[in-house]
C-alpha cells in the first residue's frame, strides 16, 4: 500500500456504484477510504442495489446512501454534491453507466452528480470479456478520456461469466493509490528553491569491531520528514545514521553514516547552504572514550568502560546560524514541555518538536507519533496520536508558515 494515503485526509470524495457483482467491491474501497480519513458519499444506481444493500455502504461511509434525485422527502442535490466533491470515482463502472456518462443520458442520481461534478473523475470499468472488447465500449472509453475523465485500468482473471481475460474492476488497495498518487501530484510546491539538511536514525560507537553503543531510534521520523520536504520541491540532505529503512524519492541525497562525528561533519559541511535544518537523529551523547582494535574477550565479572561527550551537532549548527530555520526534536519522559523549552533556547532552535514516551504509540519504532510544536515565544501546538508521515507534514507546514 502506498505510504501517501495521508494525502487523502479531508479529501471529500463521491463514491458512485453501478450494477456489476464487482459492487461487492465499493464496500472494501469505502472502507479504506474512510479509513484513510476520507469523507465519501455514496451514490448508487438502483440497479447496483441488488448486489450490495444501501445500508452496507451508509454503514461503512457513515452518511446516507443516495439512490434517487428525489426520495419522497425532498431533493438530493446532485448540483451541491458536484460542488463539494475532491473527486469522484465511479467504482464499479458497468457498460450501461459508461455509455450513459458518456453521452449525458441523464436518467438517474449518479449521472446527474457526474455532469455537475466540478472535480476530477475516476471511473473503474467492471464487465465482462466481450463487453469490454466491444467496439462500442471502446468509443465510450475514449469519449470519457477524451473529455478528461480518468480511467482506472481493468484487470485480468477469472470473470463472472467464467471467462479468463480482462474486464475485472481494479482492485480497491490499487484504486486507492492512484487517488493518493493524483492528491500527491497536487501537493504545492512551495519550497522550490529551497535547500534543506535533516538529520536521520541513530549512531552507533564502536566499543570494538563487534560491540558498540546505540539506540532504538529506526530514522522513520527523518526520513518521512525529508520525504515531504522533496516532495514539496526542496532539495534535500538526508543525513542517515545506521537504518534498515531507506529512501528513494526524488530530490533526497543520502549520506550514510555510522558515528556521532561522521553526522556531525556532514552536518557541519553543509549547513552553510542549507535554508532549513532539521536535527530529527538520535544523537549518542556519549561514546567509548578508547575504541578497542580487537574484539574485547570476557576476562573477568566486570568491565569499566570509559565514555566522553560527542560533538553537539545541534549547538554547532545553532551557534554558526545566519538566515537558516532550525528544528530540533526533544524526547522526554519526566517535566516534558519545562525540558523541551530549555533544549530550544540552549540550541538556538526556531521551534522543537517535543514528543514523550510517555506517550502510548510515540517515540522509537513506531509507525505513529504524538507531538507538541514548541516556539521561540514559548507557544506550544499540541496535535493528537498521527501517523509518522502526517506528523512529517504539519513539521514542513510549520516551517513554510515561518519562510
Amino acid at each position: 500500500m502506498t505510504n501517501n494515503l495521508h494525502l487523502l485526509k479531508g479529501k471529500k470524495i463521491i463514491l458512485g456504484i453501478s450494477g456489476s457483482i464487482a459492487a461487492y467491491k465499493a464496500a472494501f474501497l469505502c472502507r479504506l477510504l474512510i479509513k484513510a480519513g476520507a469523507e465519501v458519499q455514496v451514490i448508487m444506481t438502483k440497479a447496483s442495489t441488488n448486489f450490495i444493500s444501501p445500508l452496507t455502504l451508509s454503514t461503512l461511509s457513515k452518511r446516507p446512501v443516495f439512490t434517487e434525485v428525489s426520495n419522497g422527502e425532498g431533493w438530493n442535490n446532485h448540483v451541491e454534491l458536484g460542488l463539494w466533491a475532491d473527486a469522484m470515482i465511479v467504482a464499479p463502472t458497468t457498460a450501461t453507466t459508461l455509455s450513459k456518462m458518456a453521452s449525458a443520458l441523464c436518467d438517474n442520481m449518479l449521472v446527474a452528480t457526474y455532469l455537475s461534478a466540478r472535480c476530477p473523475v475516476f471511473f473503474a470499468p467492471a464487465m465482462d470479456l466481450d463487453m469490454w472488447e466491444h467496439p462500442a465500449t471502446r468509443r465510450n472509453v475514449d469519449l470519457l478520456t477524451s473529455d478528461g475523465n480518468r480511467m482506472i485500468p481493468v484487470g485480468n482473471g477469472e470473470l463472472a461469466s467464467g471467462l479468463i481475460g480482462a474486464g475485472r474492476m481494479a482492485e480497491p488497495e490499487d484504486i486507492i493509490q492512484v487517488l493518493s498518487a493524483f492528491f500527491e501530484s497536487k501537493v504545492i510546491q512551495d519550497l522550490e528553491g529551497k535547500r534543506a539538511i535533516v538529520t536521520a536514525g541513530p549512531t552507533y560507537e564502536p566499543i570494538d569491531p563487534v560491540r558498540f553503543i546505540g539506540n532504538r531510534s529506526s530514522g522513520k521520523m527523518g526520513i518521512a520528514i525529508a520525504e515531504n520536504l522533496a516532495k514539496r520541491g526542496a532539495k534535500v540532505t538526508l543525513i542517515l545514521g545506521p537504518s534498515k529503512l531507506s529512501t528513494t524519492v526524488k530530490g533526497i541525497s543520502t549520506i550514510n553514516i555510522q558515528t556521532a562525528q561522521q553526522m556531525y561533519e556532514a552536518a557541519i559541511s553543509h549547513f552553510p547552504n542549507v535554508d532549513i535544518a532539521i536535527l530529527a537523529a538520535a544523537v549518542a551523547d556519549y561514546r567509548p572514550k578508547n575504541v578497542a582494535n580487537e574484539k574485547i574477550k570476557k576476562k573477568s565479572n566486570k568491565m569499566q568502560l570509559e565514555l566522553e561527550k560527542t560533538y553537539d551537532i545541534a549547538a554547532a549548527l545553532g551557534k554558526n546560524k545566519t538566515n537558516q530555520i532550525n528544528v530540533g526534536f526533544a524526547l522526554e519522559t519526566t517535566n516534558e514541555v519545562e525540558n523541551a523549552i530549555g533544549k530550544l533556547k540552549r540550541k538556538n532552535f526556531d521551534f522543537i518538536v517535543l514528543n514523550s514516551l510517555n506517550d502510548k504509540g510515540a517515540g522509537f519504532n513506531h509507525d505513529t507519533n504524538q507531538v507538541t510544536l514548541i516556539d521561540k515565544n514559548n507557544n506550544l501546538e499540541e496535535f493528537e496520536l498521527k501517523t509518522k508521515v502526517e506528523v512529517a507534514n504539519d513539521i514542513v507546514n510549520k516551517i513554510v508558515k515561518m519562510l
